[in-house]
């Protein structure tokens, strides 16, 4: 085909006709299986004169090679690379220049640098051309190059780092700038130890850059900052030392009024990222006092005139989330003090962060009020514990006061601090539920059942403080239920219904069997619901089901009848309605149902996991992001070839995946995969052999999305691979064979390393927790079959330590920062690894543990210590044995440790000590001191776990043990006489009757039976009481019973 013609159908395709193009279509693709396509297509992006016909022929030039390069002759290869460099040096429209080095890079990934001199020899010439306009297209195509096959250019890393430490001090070439930083920003993840020193110059000049790109495009601005974040991500201390400088920039950027609110969220993103990765940097800089003093005016800025914030309207449009919603600088804002609190010690950020909102909550601008119930709620995520410990009576009173404000805004903000500390403060908050609930009650009663937005801030507050109260939900469930019963019974909006149908599944959780004598009332009204074909009442049906599927868990056996025909409704609406939010919901009753039917689930689990399955292998809501189509300033108008890549026949085009710069997910979709994995675990360890035959399919889809970007799935899953274990565990003991054995061992033997490799290497703390608590629960079922082979104890036990040392991917590790105060979130982690000690213990047996728990020992002992008095000197002896106290062996001594590692670390070591077993002899006289002390803290639960610890030490402690026989005698009796709390008294009683049981050769003194007789009748007396004391009045009984065997 000669060029010209091909111009001219190309020139069609461009006319505003949709039937001449259709016909210029049809020709195209005709043309387009002429050999002879190829040549007049490089032709035409060399030296057609319309710019947009050589755009037009570059596009497809590329689509054609794609799939073609290596079926071109040596010479046509070579003579087309030569051509697609000349036409480069010569283009002068933007548009084109960036379709020809997206071409360039197709070529580069099949032939590679070695292959293609003359690519690195152009980019050398055009990147220090003295000609802004050459630079900007060598800049441009180094970035285009780099992005497409960054490794390929690693040993180029400090020749490419000096070039744009001189191209970022262009601070008049806005094209420059841009190309520069987004070369950086592929640069950035693949930086070596020895890139360091000339990345670290880099950084001031980054942010020089980006402040002369702001005014000129915001919207370039945002795409160059992805620099930023690479940096601050990367594992090399690049931005460290330059932390301040990026701190006040950001923080600038971010007061900045005049500016738009896209680049100042922007900005406060990467002020969220730096917090997560660089929170101890900050405290060491001392940067935390001027972030705190930016954010709070950001959160406290009111809208503008005569408008609300989002959140705070209340219109017929679709529902917006509870609390935080839209994408303005303030809401922004409250995340970075979300980030603060997660990743910051308590101890160093309530200090500051306390005047400042004490201010604002007194502030007569309501919207000042705001900002402090909205830190006040993100604050109990991350400082749970610092809260309950300290300062929940007030801030609790600060919030329910905000119900009551004149201001709607801060009532709304109120009940959004009210759910979050419902959901992060437990069980402590709780026990107000007689301040709390009338207040909620009676908020609810005020709301018009018009205003959906604030009714859903109600229910929402309500749902997170009922489902956590038990018992105690009592003497408010006739109120509850005519509030919720209410809407369903009359005409109300179907937003009204949905809200009262999922507050019914949190009042369930809550009451239990107490919920019986409203179930026939509940089961018609959800059943109109599930059954209804109205579009409007949709929501309502999803919700429905998700509360069907929390009813079976809540009420149990009377749920059993109707199991059956909930299941088969739930199958029924999969098949009717495509929506991921039902499937979703019908997938999680699905597995509350297994629950109730057990093995009886097998006639339709060939339905379920064929659905399931289908969930996890869908790309639905999945949109692939193709990179390279970014252009700069006065080029914005150029096409992005879709139009041209249409037109390719659907047998020559094929997806190139190293185009793909990312994907953009529905939550939905995300949500669907996460849930069914948590249903897929679940329904398998339920069901038991009846899973068998889907076992292997379902396993391989759940191993897959080990992989997958979003966290929640990769942490369902994680949680579903270790159910998976459990459950074949479990058919082996109900159905030995040796089928069954391999499977188990096929699992474990994959499963295992994958959750090293995640504590190692995961950066998201979330993930990783669920990681080690769902080792724990293997290690708990399958016991000394998840240690084979051998070496793999010290596998897990060397990234137990690697955790407890804090040297994983995901914990803070600024370099020459010794060990401190550190954040509740990072102490959580540190309890989750804990937690698996003892489970190892457990499937290890004690001897071949003792020698690992010893490495474990000092980690956990440095936990324990309490704050010194100004004058306190460490005892240079041990208490009971009079032996040297090695104090000093305790690594990273701090000057006192909080409540909850004390706890942790004493847990943790009490219930090693049940582990080791008879081994833990061993161990008595570095552990008896620690309990000893710990066993006389304030904290009643920590006080609780050391004398459990002493009990446990006591029983298999052997001789070493019973030689303090009369000491800790001396020490629990005491405590008996003035413990009072339950979970304490019951230990001591506990611990007294495993020390008599040790030494069954001695007969206590007579106080001593006589103070275990009347705490059994005091015991007995509180269960006659009520049902909330009998489990206590049971415990106590069984351990009296223990208590006094050895003295007949």
């Amino acid at each position: 085909m000669e060029p010209a013609g091909l111009e001219q159908i190309l020139r069609e395709l461009l006319l505003p006709d949709t039937e001449r193009i259709r016909q210029a279509t049809e020709q195209l693709q005709t043309a387009l299986r002429d050999p002879a396509a190829l040549p007049a297509l490089c032709d035409l992006l060399a030296s057609a004169p319309d710019p947009q016909i050589r755009q037009f022929a570059a596009v497809l030039t590329r689509r054609r090679l794609n799939t073609r390069w290596r079926r071109l002759a040596a010479e046509h290869r070579e003579s087309l690379k030569s051509l697609v460099l000349v036409a480069l040096q010569r283009e002068t429209e933007h548009s084109v220049c960036l379709s020809l080095a997206q071409l360039s890079a197709t070529i580069f990934r099949k032939e590679g640098l070695e292959a293609w001199p003359q690519l690195m020899q152009l980019l050398q010439h055009s990147t220090h051309s003295p000609h802004i306009p050459e630079r900007e297209m060598g800049l441009l195509l180094l970035s285009v190059v780099v992005t497409s096959r960054p490794e390929a250019f690693r040993r180029h890393h400090r020749e490419l780092l000096r070039l744009l430490n001189e191209t970022l001090g262009e601070v008049g070439s806005p094209g420059l700038l841009f190309y520069s930083l987004r070369t950086l920003t592929t640069m950035a993840p693949y930086l070596g130890t020895d890139d360091v020193p000339l990345a670290r110059m880099l950084v001031p000049k980054l942010i020089v850059a980006v402040q002369a790109l702001i005014p000129v495009d915001e919207a370039k601005t945002c795409e160059a900052l992805e620099a930023l974040d690479e940096l601050l991500e990367s594992e090399m201390p690049i931005v460290t030392s330059h932390l301040s400088e990026v701190l006040t920039f950001c923080l600038e950027v971010a007061r900045n009024v005049a500016l738009g609110d896209a680049i100042r969220v922007r900005i406060l993103c990467c002020l969220t990222f730096l917090v997560k990765v660089r929170s101890k940097a900050l405290l060491k800089n001392r940067l935390l006092p001027s972030l705190l003093h930016t954010l709070f005016p950001i959160m406290a800025a009111e809208p503008p005139l005569g408008q609300l914030d989002p959140e705070d309207q209340d219109s017929d449009e679709e529902e917006l989330e509870i609390g935080l919603v839209g994408e303005t600088p303030k809401h922004f804002a409250v995340q970075v003090v979300d980030m603060l609190a997660l990743h910051l010690p308590p101890e160093k950020l309530c200090p500051l962060l306390m005047p400042m909102l004490e201010e604002a909550l007194q502030n007569e601008n309501p919207y000042q009020r705001k900002a402090g119930l909205l830190v006040l709620a993100v604050l109990s995520d991350g400082a749970g514990d610092h809260i309950r410990q300290r300062l929940l009576p007030p801030l609790l009173q600060i919030v329910c006061k905000g119900l009551e404000d004149p201001s709607q805004v801060v009532r709304n903000a109120a009940l959004f601090a009210l759910g979050q500390f419902s959901e992060n403060l437990q069980p402590h908050i709780s026990s107000y539920s007689g301040e709390v609930m009338p207040l909620l009650l009676a908020y609810l009663k005020s709301v018009p059942p018009r205003q959906t937005q604030h009714l859903a801030k109600a229910c929402y507050a309500l749902e997170n403080f009922v489902e956590n109260l038990g018992p105690k939900v009592h003497p408010y469930l006739p109120e509850l239920m005519e509030c919720m019963l209410q809407p369903l019974r009359n005409p109300s909006s179907p937003r009204a219904k949905e809200l009262a149908v999922s507050a019914l599944g949190a009042i369930a959780t809550a009451a239990q069997a107490s919920l019986l004598p409203y179930f026939s009332t509940i089961m018609e009204h959800l059943r109109e619901f599930l059954l209804t074909s109205h579009e409007d009442l949709q929501p309502v049906r999803i919700q429905s089901l998700e509360t069907l599927g929390v009813l079976a868990r809540a009420v149990g056996e009377p749920m059993r009848p109707l199991a059956e025909e909930c299941c088969l409704l739930g199958l029924s609406l999969c098949d009717q309605v495509d929506d991921p939010d039902l499937r979703r919901c019908t997938y999680s009753l699905f597995a509350a149902l297994s629950g109730l039917m057990g093995e009886g689930l097998a006639p339709h689990l060939p339905q379920i996991t064929t659905l399931m399955l289908l969930s996890l292998r869908s790309t639905e809501g999945i949109v692939p992001q193709y990179d390279g189509s970014s252009s700069f300033l006065l080029f914005d108008d150029e096409s992005d070839g879709e139009e041209e890549e249409e037109l390719m026949d659907e047998d020559e085009e094929e997806e190139e995946n190293s185009e793909i710069s990312g994907y953009s997910v529905e939550n939905a979709f995300f949500d669907e995969k996460e849930d069914t994995c948590a249903a897929l675990g679940e329904i398998s360890v339920n069901t038991s052999v009846a899973f068998l035959p889907y076992m292997e399919s379902v396993f391989e889809e759940v191993f897959k999305l080990l992989e997958c970007p979003h966290l929640n799935v990769r942490k369902a899953a994680h949680e579903a691979l270790g159910q998976f274990c459990c459950a074949l565990h479990k058919a082996c003991q109900s159905c030995p064979s040796e089928p069954n054995t391999a499977a188990l061992q096929a699992a474990l033997a994959r499963v295992v390393p994958c959750y090293v490799q995640a504590v190692n290497k995961d950066r998201e703390r979330q993930v990783v927790m669920a990681v080690l608590e769902a080792l724990t629960g293997v290690l708990r079922s399958c016991g000394p079959l998840t240690l084979q082979p051998p070496g793999r104890l010290a596998e897990l036990c060397s990234v137990l330590k690697a955790v407890l040392q804090r040297k994983t991917a995901c914990q803070d590790t600024d370099e020459e920062e010794e060990e401190e105060d550190q954040a509740e979130y990072a102490a959580m982690l540190l309890e989750h690894a804990g937690e698996a000690i003892p489970a190892l213990a457990a499937a290890a047996g004690g001897d071949t543990f003792a020698p690992f728990f010893a490495g474990f020992l000092p980690l956990l002992l440095c936990k324990t210590v309490s704050a010194p008095s100004s004058d306190f000197e460490p005892p240079s002896a041990c208490v009971l044995c009079a032996k040297p106290a090695d104090w000093h062996s305790f690594p990273h001594q701090k000057q006192g440790c909080t409540v909850a590692e004390k706890s942790f670390a004493v847990g943790t070591l009490a219930e090693s000590i049940q582990g080791l077993g008879t081994a833990s002899a061993q161990f008595v006289s570095r552990l008896l001191p620690v309990l000893l002390s710990t066993a006389r803290e304030a904290d009643p639960e920590v006080r609780s776990n050391a004398i459990f610890g002493l009990g446990v030490l006591a029983e298999h402690g052997g001789r070493p043990a019973q030689e303090h026989f009369p000491k800790l005698l001396g020490l629990l009796l005491p405590l008996l006489a003035r413990e009072r709390h339950d979970r304490v008294h019951d230990n001591i009683c506990g611990a007294l009757a495993r020390l008599l049981m040790a030494s069954p050769t001695r007969k206590p003194e007579p106080q001593v039976r006589n103070g275990g007789i009347r705490q059994g009748q005091e015991v007995e007396e509180e269960g006659a009481e009520g049902a909330g004391q009998g489990a206590r009045a049971i415990c106590v009984s069984r351990c009296w019973l223990r208590f006094c065997m050895p003295c007949h």
